[in-house]
């Protein structure tokens, strides 16, 4: 029985479940009722300057957790004000609106060059990421490397981010709640950054960036247009490192989509590849 118990939990730690329970309950109905408002949060009109903090201030001394709609309207108004990476970064660490923060041990903020013409972004980070604050460094990120290597870059000519920038317990794939209340951080991320090309690895960047309905392994090795402001950026969806070290095989599928890439970065003449068929 004890050897049982012992293989179960060996079996568990290896999958990345590192934590039980989480430190609150969650709500599910809520946050499914939550996701439905996900697709109307960009139209909301912007509240006069000071009244999301007014209300946050109301709301927290009277002990009431703020509604959806007022967390969506301070992600948008946050965002839009900050004026660079590091004023990003700043007010995304002042966010209360996600609740992962509150059982991650620290941001996860962005990794690379923040003048790069590629910029990568993957779903939340993993235990590695949480302890070093840093994307994609432990076995997914090595792997991310030399998929980058293998096409001639490396993270000094690319930017690399998340789309939730506070790690799921457990590793888990962050909720459509969890995502949108990420998602003006993160489309403002990819404005400050401006890159020629955006990568968008997993199914949940993908669906949450590209706007699509379809699994991953539908929409992998397609272009789509992303549209950050008035400029349209090129995006191709790609699977995600994590995923090819659980599946082996389908790494065949990566390098398709990496010398899908290859081609593109060399219109755009964003580094010395050769030609791939």
């Amino acid at each position: 029985m004890a050897e049982g118990l012992t293989g179960l939990l060996r079996w568990y730690a290896e999958m990345g479940v590192d934590i039980a329970v989480d430190a609150a309950p969650h709500d599910r109905f809520a946050e499914s009722r939550a996701s439905i408002c996900r697709a109307e949060m960009g139209s909301l009109p912007a509240a006069p300057p000071g009244t999301i903090e007014i209300s946050r201030r109301v709301m927290r001394d009277s002990g009431t957790a703020l509604p959806p709609e007022t967390t969506a309207a301070s992600a948008w108004e946050q965002a839009a004000a900050a004026q660079s990476l590091d004023d990003l970064r700043e007010r995304l660490s002042r966010f209360e609106g996600c609740g992962l923060k509150a059982t991650a041990t620290r941001l996860v903020f962005g990794d690379g060059n923040p003048s790069a013409k590629i910029m990568f972004v993957g779903e939340a980070p993993g235990a590695d990421e949480d302890r070093e604050g840093v994307p994609f460094v432990g076995r997914a990120g090595q792997l991310l490397d030399k998929m980058l290597a293998s096409i001639g870059l490396d993270r000094g000519k690319v930017y690399i981010a998340n789309v939730v920038p506070w790690r799921p317990p457990g590793n888990r794939t962050p909720t459509p709640l969890e995502t949108s209340a990420c998602l003006p951080f993160t489309r403002r991320q990819i404005e400050l950054v401006d890159p020629k090309i955006l990568v968008c690895l997993g199914g949940a960047s993908a669906q949450t960036l590209l706007g699509g309905r379809e699994g991953v392994m539908r929409m992998r090795g397609r272009w789509f247009a992303y549209l950050a402001g008035n400029t349209e950026i090129r995006a191709l969806a790609m699977l995600h490192p994590a995923f090819l070290l659980r599946q082996p095989a389908h790494k065949k599928l990566a390098w398709q989509d990496l010398r899908t890439l290859a081609k593109e970065l060399n219109s755009y003449q964003l580094t010395p590849v050769g030609s791939y068929p």
